[in-house]
């Protein structure tokens, strides 16, 4: 079975990442098996003293049991030698003499036998035991080397167990196929989503593709995108409105009839409950405006016609100005008659001139910009809420129609939009924006702080992945468990926990690039970048992680959990619930978004199914009915920023 290493697995352009998933295909084998030891131990050799004191102890015995019979026989050799003083004295004859000494060297006889059959008992005894101390002893040799070779082969079996747990890999990528049109992500914190916005935007653009990120938030969540793009060798361009409003040239080479659209729905942000017929009102009178003006009108020429419309202020003073001409002025007053009836158009083009004055500087002091891989639109939040949500949905507008002019790419998700924040959208613009990146095969990532009305219609709506982050709210918790299913048991990793307790706060906001363009910088050499130590260098995610020892990194435990709504709300900062649909029925991941993970020596851009079944396919036999070595292939090559530019 052979291993798979995490440099086998490189980052495939028809993927879009999401985190990475904890998980240990093989389980800890716990300690190792304890080595065998005898019951007892072996009898010790004759030398020994407890054996001598074994031996004497049975001959003390012995001669305690012959003590009476070696007192007859003492009695009898006393008897015989009496018997011979006196026959040898006279005083008995010695034929009874002799009678005597027959029969007292009898007794002494037999109890000398009885005796030397005591003690060859004794010894006979004594080597029996001996002789099954010895066999007891090779026994148990043999059942104490039996045991030592199923410990050995038990070793030889929880090594390799332990072998495999420490090698293998622990974070496994979670990522939906490019066949998917959108991203929606419910939840979240601006630290979560600045993770996550930094993760896809990295791994976008290693890939070779495009990204822009039109951010709502007013947290600057692509800040760190925008230093690792720095640190890569890219130059994003970022726009921070409204103070770069001037030169944001964005929707400047729209038609009439376009710009006119885009105009009708950005005046419409400010309507609670906005109706077709509103939007088809609007949109007629400032088509007939835009025809007055002519192809290439600005917004400040548009207002100043809207004002002359609707009879508000000097007209002289916009005549002065040069933003209409006598002509237009008189056109203009004729567009809809001078009748009672037309209070309507009054009061629908003084509605519309108050709205578009805040868009009156777009694109006065346009200026060349060269091309840029990472585009950034932010909202400054210093500025008021009610102006960056008309500026964010004339940015979304725009982006709508130049997207619905463009041909489809033959490249899904080649160039990619990420809307924080997109709950501060209208809902037909939001749609309108779905339809169009859908048409034109364009990657949609849209991340909602809450669930509104207005996004639970539109939650992983078409063919969508979902994506839920922590959820504070009760309402909006209870509704994602039931949109998951509780059902599910998903395993935490304690390391996601750990560093999203340690990660400071967002702070600051966005730097404007346009400002400090250099049209030069195109013509700079490049130099190959590594994604990784760019994240490590360039990134809070990196710096924090880095500060983790390797020990921590590797071993960690982890939790258990069902998607319940409780849970929902104590998610982590970076956790992520990915959902989306397969051939085999809807998957439910838990990941980690933190974009340092990809730094960690046991992480893989393989996803978990793809690297079990590599590790459980069955090896490959050569010719001669061997399993052949695994094949490493050659070294991974380093992850380089510029790679797919060319």
């Amino acid at each position: 079975m052979a291993d798979v290493h995490p440099e086998h697995a490189q980052l495939q352009a028809d993927r879009i990442y999401l985190g990475w998933q904890y998980i240990l295909l093989n389980p800890d084998p716990g300690p190792p098996p304890k080595r065998p030891s005898p019951a007892e131990e072996p009898a010790p050799p004759a030398s020994d003293p407890a054996e001598q004191e074994r031996l004497r102890r049975k001959r003390l015995q012995e001669d305690m049991l012959n003590q009476p019979v070696r007192t007859i026989r003492a009695f009898a050799l006393l008897l015989s030698a009496l018997v011979l003083v006196l026959a040898a004295a006279g005083y008995l004859q010695w034929r009874f003499a002799l009678v005597g000494l027959v029969a007292a060297g009898g007794v002494a006889g037999i109890c000398s036998y009885a005796i030397m059959q005591g003690n060859r008992a004794v010894k006979y005894r004594a080597l029996e035991q001996q002789a099954r101390d010895d066999r007891q002893r090779r026994e148990r040799d043999k059942e104490l080397y039996r045991a030592q070779e199923e410990h050995a082969q038990r070793y030889r079996e929880w090594q390799e167990l332990k072998d495999r747990h420490d090698r293998q890999l622990t974070w496994y990528a979670v990522a939906v196929p490019d066949e998917i049109d959108r991203i929606d992500v419910a939840g979240g914190t601006l630290p979560g989503w600045s993770a996550l916005v930094t993760l896809i935007g990295a791994t976008r653009l290693y890939s070779g593709g495009h990204l822009t990120v039109l951010d709502l938030s007013e947290g600057a969540i692509a800040k760190d995108l925008i230093e690792l793009a720095r640190k890569g060798g890219d130059d994003p361009l970022v726009w921070v409105l409204p103070v770069d409003l001037p030169k944001l040239d964005l929707g400047a080479t729209l038609k009439p009839e376009a710009f006119a659209d885009v105009l009708a729905h950005v005046v419409s942000v400010s309507e609670e409950h906005p109706t077709t017929r509103d939007l088809s009102f609007d949109n007629a009178i400032l088509e007939r405006v835009l025809e007055v003006l002519g192809e290439n009108a600005t917004i400040r020429q548009v207002t100043a016609a809207l004002r002359a419309l609707a009879q508000v202020g000097d007209p002289r003073d916009d005549l002065r100005y040069g933003l209409i001409t006598a002509t237009q002025l008189e056109r203009i007053g004729t567009l809809f008659g001078r009748g009672v009836s037309d209070r309507v158009v009054i009061e629908r083009a003084w509605a519309l001139e108050s709205q578009l004055r805040k868009l009156e500087t777009l694109g006065t002091q346009a200026v060349r910009l060269p091309p840029a891989r990472l585009r950034v639109v932010s909202m400054d939040r210093q500025a008021g809420v009610f102006g960056n949500r008309v500026l964010g949905t004339y940015v979304a507008t725009a982006l709508t129609h130049i997207l619905r002019q463009s041909p489809a790419s033959d490249r899904p998700w080649y160039h990619t939009i990420i809307v924080a924040g997109a709950e501060k959208l209208r809902g037909d613009v939001l749609d309108r924006l779905m339809d169009a990146c859908e048409t034109s095969r364009t990657g949609l990532v849209l991340t909602y702080r809450s669930l509104t009305p207005t996004v639970r219609e539109r939650l992983g709506r078409g063919h969508a992945a979902v994506a839920f982050m922590r959820l504070g709210n009760a309402e909006d918790a209870r509704v994602a468990s039931e949109h998951v299913g509780t059902e599910h048991r998903l395993e935490l990793a304690q390391l996601t926990e750990t560093i999203s307790d340690s990660l400071p706060g967002l702070d600051g906001g966005y730097t404007s690039t346009i400002s400090q363009v250099d049209d030069a910088r195109e013509e700079r050499g490049q130099s190959p970048h590594d994604l990784a130590e760019d994240i490590t260098e360039s990134t809070e995610w990196g710096r924090t992680a880095d500060k983790i020892s390797e020990k921590e990194r590797v071993l960690q435990r982890s939790r258990e959990f069902l998607v319940e709504p409780h849970q929902l709300q104590q998610l982590p900062t970076t956790s992520v619930i990915v959902t989306d649909a397969t051939a085999e029925g809807r998957r439910v991941r838990l990941a980690d978004a933190n974009p340092a993970i990809l730094t960690f020596p046991k992480t893989t851009l393989g996803e978990l199914e793809d690297v079990r079944d590599a590790v459980l396919a069955p090896p490959e036999e050569d010719g001669d009915g061997q399993e052949p070595p695994p094949n490493l292939g050659p070294p991974p090559p380093r992850l380089d920023w510029r790679k797919g530019r060319q």
